[in-house]
C-alpha cells in the first residue's frame, strides 16, 4: 500500500516538472528548463520526455558536454528515437565533432526522413565541410517539405552556385526573396549569380538593393564596383570602389579594381598608387603589374614600366597550368 501511494504521489510531480520544463523551453528560459528536466529525470530516469527535454535545454544553453553525455546515454536506451539522434548530432556539431555529428544526423534521417529540420541540419553540416553537392541533395528534400522556407532556398542556391549550377541557383534566390524580401544577403547572392552569368545590369540592380540594407558591407560594395567597372560605368565604379577600399583596406581585389577603373578613367597617377597597393596586398598576382605597367607607360616612365612588364611575365609563367582554363583575372 505504501509503495503504491508513493508512486501515485510522484506521478503528478513528474508531470508538473515536465510541463514546467516545456513551458520554460517555449519561453527561451533554458536554465529554468534544464533545472525542471533535471529534477524530472532524477524522478524517472527512463522517462523519454524528460531525457529529450534535458538534452534540448543543455543544447540551447550551450552546455554541450552535458548535452553530449546525456544524449549518448539516451540514444543507447532509445536507439530508434529520431529526435534524440537529431539533438545528439547537433550537440556534436556545435562541439566541432563533425564526423560524429554527421553519423548521428544520418541515423536520425534514416529513422524519420519526413522531417524538414533534420534534412536542413544535415545540409548545414555538409556546407560547413564544403560538401556542396551533397548539401544540395539534402536541401532539395528540405524545400519539398517546407516550400516557403526562405533560408533553405537561399542555401540551396548557394550550394548550386558552388557546384557550377548557376542557372539553377537563380530561381532559388528569387524564391527566397519572395518568401522573405528582407532575408540577409538575399539580393547579394542573386546579384552574384547574375554576374556569374554575365548579366551585369541585373546584377547591378540587385547589388544596389543589397546596398540599401548593408551600406557599409565592403564585399557588397566591391562586387557592385566590379560590375560597374565591367559595364564601363567608370565614374560610378571609382566612387563605389573607393568606399570599398576604405572599409576593407586589406582586400587586394578592391585595390586592383580601383586602380584599373582609375586608369581607364584617365587618372593615371591615382591608378598607379592603387595598383601599387594591390601589389603589396597580393604579391603573387600578376594582374596589378600588368595594369601598373600600362599606367607607368602613360606617364612616360618607360624603365619602370618595363620592369613591371617583366614582373607580370614572370608571375604569369609561375602560375600553375589549368588544362587550358584561364588563370587569374582577365587583363
Amino acid at each position: 500500500m505504501a509503495a503504491g501511494t508513493t508512486a501515485w504521489a510522484q506521478s503528478p510531480n513528474l508531470q508538473e516538472l515536465l510541463r514546467r520544463g516545456q513551458s520554460a523551453l517555449d519561453a527561451g528560459d533554458y536554465a529554468r528548463a534544464a533545472a525542471s528536466f533535471e529534477l524530472a529525470r532524477q524522478i524517472a530516469t527512463d522517462n523519454l520526455e524528460a531525457n529529450r527535454g534535458l538534452i534540448l535545454s543543455y543544447l540551447q544553453s550551450g552546455r554541450l558536454q552535458e548535452a553530449t553525455q546525456i544524449g549518448e546515454q539516451a540514444v543507447a536506451r532509445w536507439p530508434r528515437d529520431a529526435q534524440l539522434q537529431h539533438w545528439l548530432g547537433l550537440a556534436y556539431f556545435k562541439a566541432r565533432q563533425n564526423d560524429a555529428a554527421l553519423a548521428a544526423l544520418q541515423k536520425s534521417e534514416a529513422l524519420d526522413g519526413a522531417r524538414f529540420d533534420i534534412h536542413f541540419d544535415v545540409a548545414l553540416l555538409l556546407l560547413e565541410q564544403n560538401q556542396s553537392r551533397a548539401a544540395a541533395d539534402e536541401l532539395e528534400k528540405a524545400v519539398k517539405l517546407q516550400p516557403s522556407h526562405a533560408l533553405a532556398h537561399l542555401l540551396l542556391g548557394r550550394a548550386y552556385q558552388n557546384t557550377n549550377r548557376t542557372l539553377q541557383a537563380v530561381p532559388q534566390f528569387q524564391t527566397a526573396l519572395r518568401a522573405d524580401p528582407n532575408i540577409p544577403l538575399g539580393h547579394y547572392h542573386l546579384a552574384f549569380a547574375y554576374a556569374s552569368l554575365g548579366r551585369n545590369s541585373e546584377a547591378i540592380a540587385q547589388y544596389d538593393k543589397e546596398r540599401v540594407r548593408s551600406p557599409d558591407n565592403p564585399q557588397v560594395l566591391y562586387q557592385l564596383g566590379h560590375c560597374l567597372l565591367e559595364s564601363g560605368r567608370l565614374e560610378e565604379a571609382v566612387g563605389i570602389l573607393k568606399k570599398a577600399t576604405e572599409l576593407d583596406p586589406a582586400n587586394p581585389s578592391s585595390a586592383y579594381d580601383l586602380g584599373k577603373a582609375l586608369l581607364l578613367a584617365g587618372n593615371t597617377r591615382a591608378a598607379s598608387a592603387a595598383l601599387q597597393r594591390a601589389i603589396a596586398l597580393g604579391p603573387s598576382d600578376p594582374s596589378p603589374h600588368y595594369q601598373l605597367a600600362r599606367a607607368l607607360e602613360k606617364m612616360g616612365m618607360t624603365d619602370q614600366a618595363r620592369q613591371e612588364w617583366q614582373r607580370f611575365a614572370d608571375l604569369k609563367k609561375a602560375q600553375p597550368e589549368t588544362g587550358g582554363m584561364a588563370t587569374g583575372r582577365t587583363q
